[in-house]
Protein backbone atom coordinates (compact mmCIF):
# COMPACT_ATOMS: atom_id res chain seq x y z
CA UNK A 1 0.00 0.00 0.00
CA UNK A 2 1.01 3.20 -0.34
CA UNK A 3 1.23 5.72 2.53
CA UNK A 4 -2.07 7.70 1.57
CA UNK A 5 -3.79 4.19 1.43
CA UNK A 6 -2.96 3.25 4.41
CA UNK A 7 -3.64 6.15 6.26
CA UNK A 8 -6.99 6.40 4.47
CA UNK A 9 -7.47 2.75 5.99
CA UNK A 10 -7.96 4.39 9.55
CA UNK A 11 -9.99 7.27 8.75
CA UNK A 12 -13.57 7.32 9.94
CA UNK A 13 -16.14 7.17 7.18
CA UNK A 14 -19.91 7.10 7.41
CA UNK A 15 -22.60 6.23 4.82
CA UNK A 16 -25.64 7.24 4.88
CA UNK A 17 -28.82 6.00 3.02
CA UNK A 18 -32.12 8.39 2.20
CA UNK A 19 -33.91 7.01 4.39
CA UNK A 20 -32.04 7.75 7.49
CA UNK A 21 -30.47 4.61 8.23
CA UNK A 22 -26.14 5.22 8.79
CA UNK A 23 -23.61 2.78 8.83
CA UNK A 24 -20.14 3.64 10.09
CA UNK A 25 -16.71 2.08 8.90
CA UNK A 26 -13.11 2.99 7.59
CA UNK A 27 -12.09 5.05 4.44
CA UNK A 28 -11.52 2.77 1.35
CA UNK A 29 -9.58 4.62 -1.79
CA UNK A 30 -9.79 8.12 -2.12
CA UNK A 31 -11.32 10.66 0.76
CA UNK A 32 -13.93 12.77 1.17
CA UNK A 33 -17.62 12.82 0.26
CA UNK A 34 -19.59 11.16 -3.08
CA UNK A 35 -23.52 10.55 -4.28
CA UNK A 36 -25.23 8.15 -5.80
CA UNK A 37 -27.99 5.12 -6.35
CA UNK A 38 -27.13 2.76 -3.65
CA UNK A 39 -27.09 -0.69 -5.94
CA UNK A 40 -25.55 -3.82 -4.93
CA UNK A 41 -23.38 -6.53 -7.05
CA UNK A 42 -23.85 -10.31 -6.53
CA UNK A 43 -20.83 -11.22 -8.29
CA UNK A 44 -17.95 -13.18 -6.21
CA UNK A 45 -15.24 -12.26 -8.88
CA UNK A 46 -14.73 -9.45 -11.84
CA UNK A 47 -14.67 -6.43 -9.52
CA UNK A 48 -12.02 -4.27 -11.72
CA UNK A 49 -15.07 -4.82 -14.81
CA UNK A 50 -17.94 -3.85 -12.59
CA UNK A 51 -15.82 -0.76 -11.57
CA UNK A 52 -14.92 0.20 -14.96
CA UNK A 53 -18.63 -0.57 -16.45
CA UNK A 54 -19.97 2.98 -17.58
CA UNK A 55 -23.59 1.37 -16.83
CA UNK A 56 -22.69 2.01 -13.49
CA UNK A 57 -22.23 6.01 -13.73
CA UNK A 58 -23.71 7.89 -10.68
CA UNK A 59 -24.25 4.32 -9.03
CA UNK A 60 -22.64 3.57 -5.46
CA UNK A 61 -21.67 -0.24 -5.44
CA UNK A 62 -22.25 -2.20 -2.66
CA UNK A 63 -19.80 -5.66 -2.92
CA UNK A 64 -22.01 -8.65 -1.08
CA UNK A 65 -18.93 -10.96 -1.50
CA UNK A 66 -17.18 -10.23 1.90
CA UNK A 67 -13.63 -10.01 0.74
CA UNK A 68 -12.64 -7.91 -2.34
CA UNK A 69 -9.73 -7.45 -3.48
CA UNK A 70 -7.83 -10.31 -3.37
CA UNK A 71 -6.18 -9.90 -7.36
CA UNK A 72 -5.96 -6.43 -7.29
CA UNK A 73 -5.78 -4.48 -10.81
CA UNK A 74 -3.92 -5.13 -13.84
CA UNK A 75 -4.08 -2.75 -17.48
CA UNK A 76 -5.82 -5.44 -19.12
CA UNK A 77 -9.06 -6.53 -17.43
CA UNK A 78 -10.39 -2.39 -18.10
CA UNK A 79 -13.64 -2.26 -19.78
CA UNK A 80 -13.39 1.62 -20.57
CA UNK A 81 -10.89 3.73 -19.98
CA UNK A 82 -11.65 5.31 -16.19
CA UNK A 83 -13.57 3.40 -13.13
CA UNK A 84 -17.38 5.00 -13.60
CA UNK A 85 -18.75 3.92 -10.45
CA UNK A 86 -18.98 6.88 -7.87
CA UNK A 87 -18.78 5.05 -4.91
CA UNK A 88 -17.70 1.96 -3.67
CA UNK A 89 -18.80 0.13 -0.31
CA UNK A 90 -16.91 -3.43 0.76
CA UNK A 91 -17.08 -5.42 3.47
CA UNK A 92 -13.46 -6.84 4.21
CA UNK A 93 -10.61 -5.10 1.75
CA UNK A 94 -7.53 -7.64 1.07
CA UNK A 95 -4.77 -6.41 2.74
CA UNK A 96 -2.63 -6.85 -0.38
CA UNK A 97 -2.91 -7.95 -3.93
CA UNK A 98 -1.96 -11.56 -4.34
CA UNK A 99 -2.28 -12.22 -8.19
CA UNK A 100 0.55 -12.56 -11.12
CA UNK A 101 -0.97 -10.11 -13.60
CA UNK A 102 -1.96 -8.03 -10.82
CA UNK A 103 0.00 -4.16 -11.17
CA UNK A 104 -1.47 -2.27 -7.90
CA UNK A 105 -3.58 -2.55 -5.42
CA UNK A 106 -7.63 -1.84 -5.74
CA UNK A 107 -7.69 1.00 -2.76
CA UNK A 108 -4.80 2.30 -4.63
CA UNK A 109 -6.67 2.56 -7.90
CA UNK A 110 -9.18 4.00 -6.55
CA UNK A 111 -7.53 6.53 -4.44
CA UNK A 112 -5.94 7.57 -7.98
CA UNK A 113 -9.23 7.74 -9.65
CA UNK A 114 -10.61 9.92 -6.16
CA UNK A 115 -13.48 7.57 -6.14
CA UNK A 116 -14.31 7.65 -2.43
CA UNK A 117 -15.70 4.25 -0.48
CA UNK A 118 -15.96 3.04 2.26
CA UNK A 119 -15.16 -0.35 4.32
CA UNK A 120 -15.58 -2.26 7.27
CA UNK A 121 -19.67 -2.26 7.71
CA UNK A 122 -21.89 -4.95 7.66
CA UNK A 123 -23.00 -5.33 3.97
CA UNK A 124 -24.96 -8.14 4.40
CA UNK A 125 -27.24 -6.01 6.65
CA UNK A 126 -26.87 -3.21 3.76
CA UNK A 127 -27.81 -5.35 1.01
CA UNK A 128 -30.59 -6.96 2.90
CA UNK A 129 -31.86 -3.29 3.85
CA UNK A 130 -32.16 -2.66 0.05
CA UNK A 131 -33.34 -5.66 -1.11
CA UNK A 132 -36.49 -4.70 1.53
CA UNK A 133 -36.69 -1.12 1.02
CA UNK A 134 -35.29 -0.38 -2.68
CA UNK A 135 -32.27 1.05 -4.30
CA UNK A 136 -32.10 4.87 -2.91
CA UNK A 137 -30.00 7.83 -3.51
CA UNK A 138 -26.86 7.60 -0.35
CA UNK A 139 -23.87 9.33 0.36
CA UNK A 140 -20.26 8.27 1.46
CA UNK A 141 -18.60 10.83 3.76
CA UNK A 142 -15.01 10.10 5.06
CA UNK A 143 -12.22 12.90 6.89
CA UNK A 144 -13.31 16.73 7.00
CA UNK A 145 -16.51 15.70 4.85
CA UNK A 146 -18.50 14.00 7.97
CA UNK A 147 -20.68 16.01 10.33
CA UNK A 148 -23.60 15.53 12.09
CA UNK A 149 -25.98 12.70 10.41
CA UNK A 150 -28.64 14.81 10.12
CA UNK A 151 -26.45 17.54 8.00
CA UNK A 152 -25.46 14.46 6.04
CA UNK A 153 -29.09 12.69 5.31
CA UNK A 154 -29.74 16.43 3.69
CA UNK A 155 -26.98 16.29 1.74
CA UNK A 156 -28.10 12.63 0.46
CA UNK A 157 -31.41 14.31 -0.32
CA UNK A 158 -30.46 16.94 -2.59
CA UNK A 159 -28.64 14.26 -4.55
CA UNK A 160 -30.25 13.53 -7.76
CA UNK A 161 -32.58 10.54 -8.56
CA UNK A 162 -31.77 7.95 -11.21
CA UNK A 163 -35.62 7.93 -12.23
CA UNK A 164 -35.30 10.71 -15.16
CA UNK A 165 -31.76 10.78 -15.53
CA UNK A 166 -30.98 10.71 -18.91
CA UNK A 167 -26.55 9.58 -18.91
CA UNK A 168 -25.64 7.41 -21.98
CA UNK A 169 -24.14 10.80 -23.87
CA UNK A 170 -22.10 11.73 -20.70
CA UNK A 171 -20.24 7.99 -21.00
CA UNK A 172 -20.74 7.72 -24.68
CA UNK A 173 -17.54 8.13 -26.68
CA UNK A 174 -17.75 11.77 -28.49
CA UNK A 175 -15.60 10.23 -31.85
CA UNK A 176 -16.54 7.12 -33.86
CA UNK A 177 -13.84 4.81 -33.68
CA UNK A 178 -13.48 1.61 -35.49
CA UNK A 179 -12.09 -2.19 -33.92
CA UNK A 180 -11.28 -4.34 -36.92
CA UNK A 181 -12.16 -7.54 -37.41
CA UNK A 182 -9.77 -10.19 -36.49
CA UNK A 183 -9.29 -12.10 -39.29
CA UNK A 184 -11.06 -12.33 -42.28
CA UNK A 185 -13.19 -9.47 -42.51
CA UNK A 186 -16.95 -10.69 -43.01
CA UNK A 187 -19.13 -7.99 -41.65
CA UNK A 188 -19.76 -4.47 -40.65
CA UNK A 189 -21.39 -3.13 -37.86
CA UNK A 190 -22.45 0.20 -36.51
CA UNK A 191 -22.62 -0.30 -32.64
CA UNK A 192 -24.32 2.80 -30.87
CA UNK A 193 -22.32 3.66 -27.70
CA UNK A 194 -24.76 4.28 -24.91
CA UNK A 195 -21.70 3.08 -22.56
CA UNK A 196 -20.44 0.36 -24.08
CA UNK A 197 -17.92 -2.25 -22.61
CA UNK A 198 -14.48 -2.85 -24.59
CA UNK A 199 -15.05 -6.66 -24.55
CA UNK A 200 -18.78 -6.23 -26.63
CA UNK A 201 -16.86 -4.86 -29.94
CA UNK A 202 -14.00 -7.39 -29.15
CA UNK A 203 -16.54 -10.36 -29.20
CA UNK A 204 -18.04 -8.72 -32.68
CA UNK A 205 -14.31 -8.88 -34.07
CA UNK A 206 -13.85 -12.15 -33.07
CA UNK A 207 -16.58 -13.10 -35.52
CA UNK A 208 -15.37 -10.85 -38.52
CA UNK A 209 -17.10 -7.69 -37.94
CA UNK A 210 -15.69 -4.47 -38.05
CA UNK A 211 -17.42 -2.40 -35.31
CA UNK A 212 -17.68 0.82 -36.05
CA UNK A 213 -18.50 2.67 -32.51
CA UNK A 214 -20.68 5.86 -32.85
CA UNK A 215 -21.52 8.44 -30.27
CA UNK A 216 -24.62 8.09 -28.46
CA UNK A 217 -26.11 11.20 -30.55
CA UNK A 218 -24.91 10.05 -33.84
CA UNK A 219 -28.09 10.08 -36.08
CA UNK A 220 -29.81 7.82 -38.79
CA UNK A 221 -28.07 8.91 -41.41
CA UNK A 222 -24.52 8.69 -40.02
CA UNK A 223 -25.33 5.13 -38.94
CA UNK A 224 -25.85 4.21 -42.58
CA UNK A 225 -23.13 6.21 -43.84
CA UNK A 226 -21.17 3.18 -42.54
CA UNK A 227 -22.68 1.01 -44.98
CA UNK A 228 -23.72 -1.44 -42.35
CA UNK A 229 -24.31 -5.24 -42.48
CA UNK A 230 -26.33 -4.93 -38.93
CA UNK A 231 -26.50 -2.35 -36.18
CA UNK A 232 -25.89 -2.91 -32.35
CA UNK A 233 -27.27 -0.72 -29.38
CA UNK A 234 -25.17 -0.88 -26.38
CA UNK A 235 -25.70 -1.30 -22.90
CA UNK A 236 -25.40 1.85 -20.90
CA UNK A 237 -26.70 4.14 -17.79
CA UNK A 238 -29.53 6.27 -16.93
CA UNK A 239 -33.51 5.93 -16.97
CA UNK A 240 -34.47 4.34 -20.88
CA UNK A 241 -37.57 6.54 -20.68
CA UNK A 242 -35.18 9.69 -21.36
CA UNK A 243 -33.65 8.12 -24.12
CA UNK A 244 -35.58 9.78 -27.03
CA UNK A 245 -32.88 9.70 -29.78
CA UNK A 246 -31.52 6.17 -29.99
CA UNK A 247 -35.47 4.99 -29.17
CA UNK A 248 -35.87 7.42 -32.81
CA UNK A 249 -32.78 6.35 -34.27
CA UNK A 250 -33.81 2.32 -33.71
CA UNK A 251 -37.06 3.19 -35.42
CA UNK A 252 -35.50 4.26 -38.56
CA UNK A 253 -33.48 0.86 -38.31
CA UNK A 254 -36.40 -1.40 -37.84
CA UNK A 255 -38.16 0.41 -40.86
CA UNK A 256 -35.12 -0.35 -42.78
CA UNK A 257 -35.76 -3.95 -41.60
CA UNK A 258 -31.45 -4.10 -41.16
CA UNK A 259 -30.63 -7.01 -38.79
CA UNK A 260 -30.05 -5.22 -35.19
CA UNK A 261 -28.98 -6.56 -31.48
CA UNK A 262 -29.46 -4.68 -28.87
CA UNK A 263 -28.12 -5.42 -25.14
CA UNK A 264 -28.93 -3.98 -21.51
CA UNK A 265 -29.87 -0.37 -22.66
CA UNK A 266 -30.21 -1.50 -26.24
CA UNK A 267 -33.01 -4.05 -25.33
CA UNK A 268 -35.07 -1.04 -23.00
CA UNK A 269 -34.34 1.19 -26.02
CA UNK A 270 -36.38 -1.85 -28.49
CA UNK A 271 -39.28 -1.88 -25.82
CA UNK A 272 -39.53 1.55 -26.15
CA UNK A 273 -39.32 1.41 -30.21
CA UNK A 274 -42.18 -1.32 -30.60
CA UNK A 275 -44.23 0.82 -28.24
CA UNK A 276 -43.26 -0.88 -24.46
CA UNK A 277 -43.11 1.18 -21.57
CA UNK A 278 -40.32 0.74 -18.85
CA UNK A 279 -40.10 0.66 -15.34
CA UNK A 280 -37.84 1.09 -12.29
CA UNK A 281 -36.98 -2.38 -10.76
CA UNK A 282 -36.83 -2.26 -7.23
CA UNK A 283 -33.27 -3.27 -6.37
CA UNK A 284 -32.31 -4.42 -9.90
CA UNK A 285 -30.22 -6.91 -11.33
CA UNK A 286 -26.24 -6.74 -10.81
CA UNK A 287 -23.91 -9.40 -10.61
CA UNK A 288 -22.82 -12.08 -12.82
CA UNK A 289 -24.72 -15.49 -11.54
CA UNK A 290 -27.99 -14.58 -12.84
CA UNK A 291 -30.03 -17.32 -14.04
CA UNK A 292 -32.25 -16.49 -17.47
CA UNK A 293 -34.40 -19.27 -20.00
CA UNK A 294 -33.92 -18.70 -23.48
CA UNK A 295 -37.78 -19.23 -23.85
CA UNK A 296 -36.41 -19.87 -27.91
CA UNK A 297 -34.81 -23.29 -26.84
CA UNK A 298 -35.86 -23.56 -22.88
CA UNK A 299 -32.12 -23.19 -22.19
CA UNK A 300 -31.17 -21.95 -19.10
CA UNK A 301 -28.16 -19.68 -18.34
CA UNK A 302 -25.88 -18.29 -15.70
CA UNK A 303 -25.65 -14.90 -17.35
CA UNK A 304 -24.08 -10.99 -16.14
CA UNK A 305 -26.11 -8.59 -15.27
CA UNK A 306 -26.40 -4.92 -14.60
CA UNK A 307 -30.02 -2.93 -15.43
CA UNK A 308 -31.94 -1.32 -12.57
CA UNK A 309 -34.60 -0.76 -15.08
CA UNK A 310 -36.55 -3.36 -17.19
CA UNK A 311 -38.61 -3.60 -20.19
CA UNK A 312 -43.18 -3.86 -19.53
CA UNK A 313 -43.92 -6.51 -22.12
CA UNK A 314 -46.34 -9.63 -21.86
CA UNK A 315 -44.99 -12.61 -20.99
CA UNK A 316 -48.01 -14.61 -22.10
CA UNK A 317 -48.76 -14.16 -26.02
CA UNK A 318 -47.23 -12.75 -29.21
CA UNK A 319 -47.54 -9.12 -29.64
CA UNK A 320 -48.61 -6.83 -32.58
CA UNK A 321 -46.17 -3.93 -33.02
CA UNK A 322 -45.79 -1.59 -36.47
CA UNK A 323 -42.58 -3.50 -37.11
CA UNK A 324 -44.54 -6.45 -37.13
CA UNK A 325 -45.12 -9.54 -34.11
CA UNK A 326 -43.01 -9.24 -30.96
CA UNK A 327 -42.25 -11.78 -28.35
CA UNK A 328 -40.52 -11.93 -25.12
CA UNK A 329 -37.82 -14.40 -26.01
CA UNK A 330 -35.67 -14.62 -22.28
CA UNK A 331 -36.80 -14.22 -18.88
CA UNK A 332 -35.14 -13.93 -15.33
CA UNK A 333 -36.09 -17.26 -13.80
CA UNK A 334 -35.77 -15.41 -10.24
CA UNK A 335 -38.83 -12.99 -10.71
CA UNK A 336 -39.95 -12.81 -14.29
CA UNK A 337 -38.43 -9.76 -15.42
CA UNK A 338 -38.24 -9.51 -19.04
CA UNK A 339 -34.92 -10.20 -20.25
CA UNK A 340 -34.62 -9.89 -24.22
CA UNK A 341 -37.02 -9.80 -27.12
CA UNK A 342 -37.18 -10.69 -30.28
CA UNK A 343 -39.08 -9.55 -33.60
CA UNK A 344 -40.89 -12.24 -35.88
CA UNK A 345 -41.00 -10.66 -38.98
CA UNK A 346 -38.30 -9.14 -39.69
CA UNK A 347 -34.20 -9.84 -38.07
CA UNK A 348 -34.06 -7.69 -34.96
CA UNK A 349 -33.52 -8.70 -31.16
CA UNK A 350 -31.77 -7.96 -27.95
CA UNK A 351 -31.22 -9.00 -24.40
CA UNK A 352 -31.12 -7.41 -21.00
CA UNK A 353 -28.19 -9.07 -19.61
CA UNK A 354 -24.25 -9.02 -20.86
CA UNK A 355 -23.35 -11.46 -23.27
CA UNK A 356 -19.87 -10.51 -23.95
CA UNK A 357 -19.18 -11.94 -20.58
CA UNK A 358 -16.77 -9.53 -19.25
CA UNK A 359 -16.22 -11.06 -16.55
CA UNK A 360 -17.55 -14.21 -17.22
CA UNK A 361 -19.73 -16.30 -17.72
CA UNK A 362 -20.13 -17.23 -21.01
CA UNK A 363 -23.18 -19.01 -21.40
CA UNK A 364 -24.64 -16.34 -23.45
CA UNK A 365 -22.21 -15.74 -25.97
CA UNK A 366 -24.10 -17.52 -28.96
CA UNK A 367 -26.25 -14.68 -29.07
CA UNK A 368 -22.80 -13.10 -31.10
CA UNK A 369 -23.68 -16.24 -32.87
CA UNK A 370 -27.09 -15.11 -33.78
CA UNK A 371 -26.79 -11.68 -34.53
CA UNK A 372 -24.34 -13.14 -37.86
CA UNK A 373 -26.51 -15.74 -38.47
CA UNK A 374 -29.04 -12.54 -38.71
CA UNK A 375 -26.94 -11.11 -40.88
CA UNK A 376 -26.01 -14.43 -42.89
CA UNK A 377 -29.29 -14.39 -43.62
CA UNK A 378 -30.19 -10.38 -45.12
CA UNK A 379 -26.97 -10.76 -47.31
CA UNK A 380 -28.52 -14.77 -48.61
Amino acid sequence: MTTSTREASSVPAVLVLEDGRAFRGRAYGAVGETFGEAVFSTGMTGYQETLTDPSYHRQVVVMTAPHVGNTGVNDEDPESQRIWVSGYVVRDPARRPSNWRSQRSLDEELERQGVVGISGIDTRALTRHLRERGAMRVGIFSGDAVADEATLLARVKEAPEMVGANLSAEVATKETYVVPAIGTKKFTVAAIDLGIKGMTPHRMAERGIEVHVLPATATLDEVYAVEPDGVFFSNGPGDPATADHPVSVMQGVLERKTPLFGICFGNQILGRALGFGTYKLKYGHRGINQPVQDRTTGKVEVTAHNHGFAVDAPLDKVSDTKFGRAEVSHVCLNDQVVEGLQLLDQPAFSVQYHPEAAAGPHDAAYLFDRFVSLMEGQRA
